[in-house]
């Protein structure tokens, strides 16, 4: 199952699919209030959760990718449904977004703040930045940025209330504390560039979880899996190979 971030939906993923179709069964889903799935109300973790939870009943066990937004929601729901969630893939994750003074690998809170005040007077010019911000310092920044561009609305345009309530979940989640009670063997993939959940994010999710690696790309920001593929391709796929 593939989660994806922010703003975005699950067609992001379209480059990884062909190749994980052939060995696998492959779920591409659009969080609530993304893409074409309807919000849900209130817009928390739990109730992200819930839904997967009751949509994909019968599917288990799943190895769940989740990118930003995405492995947040991936490391809740394994937190709470451990028989369904087996494995996971973490990509650009963090268990917590906004920097405090016990946590230095995230954005500053004027950042994220900044971004909901000009969500609701600049929509579409906000969007584009917060893409920018993805791929800034990435060796492949310009052709990951246009792919980036291209799917953003793709799947139509997520309702500025959706997306304000979904920064605003950002912004309040601290899974910290829950991490050490996930039993699901984790690959923790992080880009060496990136600025919106640093490595170190990544290097703490994987020495917090009980089984889990680390896989830094260099040179790479937020969006690993486009603008690195054959070395994001080959940690996955060592990955989900292993016993």
């Amino acid at each position: 199952m593939l989660l994806h971030g922010w703003a975005l939906h699950g067609g992001l993923f379209a480059p990884l699919v062909p190749a994980l179709a052939r060995r696998h069964r492959v779920h591409v889903v659009d969080l609530p209030g993304h893409g074409h799935s309807p919000a849900v109300a209130p817009f928390t973790l739990d109730a992200i959760v819930a839904r997967l939870d009751e949509r994909f009943a019968r599917e288990a066990p799943l190895t769940v990718l989740g990118w930003s937004l995405g492995g947040t929601v991936a490391l809740r729901w394994a937190r709470q449904s451990p028989a369904r969630v087996a494995r996971l893939v973490l990509v650009g994750a963090t268990p917590r977004f906004v920097a405090a003074a016990d946590w230095a690998h995230a954005m500053a809170p004027v950042t994220l703040a900044r971004f909901a005040d000009e969500l609701a007077v600049a929509y579409r010019l906000t969007l584009q930045r917060f893409l920018t911000l993805q791929v800034q310092g990435s060796d492949a920044g310009r052709a990951t940025l246009a792919a980036l561009r291209s799917a953003l609305f793709a799947r139509g345009q997520p309702a500025p209330a959706a997306l304000a309530a979904a920064l605003d979940l950002l912004v309040a989640t601290d899974l910290r504390t829950e991490v050490a009670a996930i039993a699901a063997p984790a690959l923790v993939v992080t880009g060496s560039r990136d600025t919106l959940t640093p490595p170190g994010a990544g290097a703490w999710l994987a020495q917090a979880l009980p089984v889990a690696r680390h896989v830094e790309i260099e040179g790479a920001a937020h969006v690993p899996f486009l603008s690195h593929r054959r070395r994001f391709d080959a940690a996955l796929d060592g990955f989900l190979d292993a016993r």
